[in-house]
């Protein structure tokens, strides 16, 4: 399915009808759209899959709509608190995934006006309730494809500015490399109604209200993060894929990453990284082919301590040790030291 996680398709989902599947979350992890990295991130699957299993049982107490069912343990579907140990397997309702067509170096997304329901909606949709020095907007400000205005801003932002209250922004999902566009082109490409434009942003600054007062709850900040939704069969707007774990999430501590922000820290010294940027900005489809360095490993205790802090989230947040860890804040002062 992707380079963090696989699907295992029980129930292949119809036009009118939805399936059934499995996220078998890895200890794989991914920065800069690169795909697989190079080593792992030993029990990360497990960690993730614990911490958004949490995050969906919260909203659905809430009343909002998700394609979580369970965590699965020896064949079965449970809740958390029927779980005996930590697994990395997850059953989900399935929407269709349609995607567009590739046109030269763009995409035709008119398929989109002939679905109705059970879908998967091609965007990302990106909550922000600071700026943090490592936040695409700063990069697309620089650019020029993007204006301070644009995000409702009264002057131009500074890397660690707080906001005063969440903007959200968006991007397509199903490309070969992410763009940002505006609110008004996700709604054509989608061909949502205005009431749906609104259910969405709507529903995303609840989720992110749960997962900024959960994060607070372990002295965490939440800076940013994204969600992903689908319509349902009879095109109710429904949560899909994960939701409010390190990979999904940036979360500070005193200002440190407490994130796969790590990785990519340390990633942007390298010389790697600089091939990428370069092919990135000579062809955004197909730039993959143009690097011709290969990423480095992590180094072996900066790997661990990102291992130990992906269990320490999940043990926090869910307020049970499923793994043997320091606290979280032990793991972030090795880490701060690390950096």
């Amino acid at each position: 399915m992707g380079s963090v996680k696989d699907l295992k398709v029980i129930k292949e989902p119809q036009e009118k009808e939805l399936g059934v599947g499995q996220f078998i979350f890895s200890d794989r992890y991914s920065v800069f759209d690169w795909g697989e990295m190079p080593d792992h991130i030993v029990d990360k699957g497990k960690a993730i899959c614990i911490a958004t299993a949490y995050f969906f049982e919260c909203l659905e107490k809430s009343g909002i709509k998700t394609h979580y069912i369970g965590v699965v343990e020896g064949g079965k579907t449970k809740r958390l608190d029927e779980l005996n140990e930590p697994q990395n397997i997850l059953q989900v309702k399935l929407v269709r995934v349609v995607t567009p067509k590739i046109d030269g170096d763009s995409y035709d997304y008119s398929i989109f006006k002939q679905q109705r329901g059970n879908f998967l909606i091609p965007l990302e949709v990106i909550y922000r309730n600071s700026l943090p020095s490592g936040s695409s907007v700063f990069k697309r400000l620089k650019q020029g494809s993007l204006k301070w205005q644009d995000l409702g801003l009264k002057e131009e932002p500074k890397p660690g500015q707080i906001l005063e209250k969440p903007i959200l922004d968006v991007s397509t999902k199903l490309e070969v490399t992410d763009r940002y566009i505006t609110w008004e082109e996700a709604k054509q490409i989608c061909s949502l109604e205005d009431m749906e434009l609104d259910e969405i942003k709507k529903v995303t600054l609840f989720i992110d209200d749960l997962i900024t007062k959960e994060a607070r709850r372990i002295g965490l900040y939440n800076e940013d993060g994204k969600v992903e939704f689908g319509f349902d069969e009879q095109r109710n707007l429904m949560l899909v894929d994960a939701l409010g774990t390190l990979d999904e999430c940036r979360f500070t501590y005193e200002g440190l990453p407490v994130s796969k922000e790590i990785a990519r820290i340390y990633y942007r010294n390298t010389d790697w990284y600089k091939d990428v940027e370069k092919a990135k900005a000579k062809d955004r489809v197909n730039w993959k082919s143009l690097v011709k360095s290969t990423p480095p490993n992590l180094p072996e205790e900066l790997a661990l301590s990102i291992s130990l802090l992906y269990k320490a989230y999940a043990n926090e947040l869910t307020k049970r040790k499923w793994f043997d860890t320091p606290s979280l804040k032990e793991i972030l002062s090795q880490i701060k030291n690390l950096m």
